[in-house]
């Protein structure tokens, strides 16, 4: 059987194949069902046993060829048309990216942490709690009375219930107190842990908001004082406005939680509105603390015959507004972006400790 013209006319079709279809055409027509190649396969059931080997061995072999063939013409014709698409699509990764907007770090998540590291350095620890707590945690195990004006729906946010259920009521916390107490029932004595997160009250004003944040902190120990209360508060404030020297005054109050309660004073000056702490004639009020009240320990399990130790309280909205110079807290929570931008963080701007903390 003599196949070199055969041959020749498909190796020339290959080679000459202008594209992947007109490649599948020449397949077609010497390797389809129908193909030239195929019909003298056909062929070979009516030759003799000899012919029929010498002749299947010639047209397997050609068949092959043509296969090989067209398989690295396919190649080819793949690698020219990415050649063609590297060219026209050409692109300069080393041109600058386009620029991207940059969200930024809210000033109370940033004032967040600050604090945290602020106290983590005097081995604070930190502890989170329900936002919705019983009224119990919230109010009962904090020495706060059942006729107190806090406990009244006119002041705090009350959870509501169906007709007929009598369960107590539970409630929106009000400050991160109850933290407190859940913290000396599951981590014990001694302690030291501040409490920071989202409080809710009834209030909305220039400086109050029905949403806004608190850090609370307490130190629990066998022989803890007023003065440890004041050393503590003085390397806070210190270390978190970034001023070599404060001055705090404690002025006698009264928390329902505290026994003795003092509000706590820092001195400032107000010059050409720029506000500045640690100097001046002026005093702002900052925060609240006291000795932790023994009822407060004998609701969290501990004995108040063994164990003693100080509380205290801030809004750090309003010491992010001070020490950042925002004027007004409700802005805080409009989700204005212009706001977030000019008042916002960098990722990049993490917490340390400028002011360092005296051993």
């Amino acid at each position: 059987m003599d196949l070199t013209d055969i041959r020749g006319k498909y190796i020339a079709a290959v080679a000459g194949a202008a594209g992947e279809a007109a490649l599948e055409e020449v397949r077609v027509a010497a390797l389809g069902k129908k193909g030239e190649i195929s019909a003298l396969m056909a062929t070979l059931g009516r030759m003799d046993p000899d012919e029929r080997k010498a002749a299947g061995a010639q047209l397997n072999a050609l068949k092959d060829e043509i296969d090989a063939a067209l398989r690295a013409r396919k190649a080819a014709l793949a690698d020219a048309a990415l050649d063609e698409r590297l060219r026209a699509e050409w692109l300069d990764v080393t041109l600058p990216a386009r620029p991207r907007r940059m969200g930024t770090i809210h000033p109370v998540s940033q004032v967040m942490d600050e604090l945290t590291a602020i106290f983590a350095d005097m081995g604070f620890a930190v502890a989170e709690g329900p936002q919705v707590e019983p009224d119990w945690y919230n109010f009962d195990a904090l020495n706060i009375p059942p006729e107190h004006p806090a406990r009244q729906e006119h002041d705090t946010f009350f959870m509501a219930r169906a007709e007929g259920d009598n369960r107590p009521p539970h409630v929106l916390r009000t400050h991160t107190s109850p933290v407190q107490i859940r913290a000396l029932q599951t981590m014990g004595t001694p302690l030291r842990v501040i409490a920071p997160g989202r409080v809710y009250r009834m209030d909305m004003d220039q400086t109050h908001t029905p949403m806004f944040h608190q850090v609370e902190g307490i130190a629990i120990d066998r022989d803890i004082s007023m003065a440890n209360l004041k050393w503590t508060l003085e390397e806070f404030c210190r270390a978190f406005f970034e001023v070599d020297q404060v001055e705090l005054r404690f002025r006698a109050s009264h928390f329902p939680f505290t026994e003795p309660s003092a509000e706590v004073d820092i001195r400032y000056s107000n010059v050409g509105g720029q506000l500045r702490i640690g100097e001046g004639d002026k005093w702002m009020e900052i925060l609240g603390s006291g000795m932790m009240h023994p009822k407060v320990l004998q609701a969290a399990g501990v004995n108040p015959d063994e164990w003693q130790g100080f509380a205290f309280g801030m809004g750090i909205d309003r010491i992010a507004m001070l020490k950042y110079g925002i004027p007004d807290l409700r802005a805080f929570f409009e989700s204005d972006l212009r706001w977030l931008k000019h008042y916002g963080f960098s990722a990049l701007d993490a917490p340390d400790l400028p002011g360092g903390l005296s051993r």
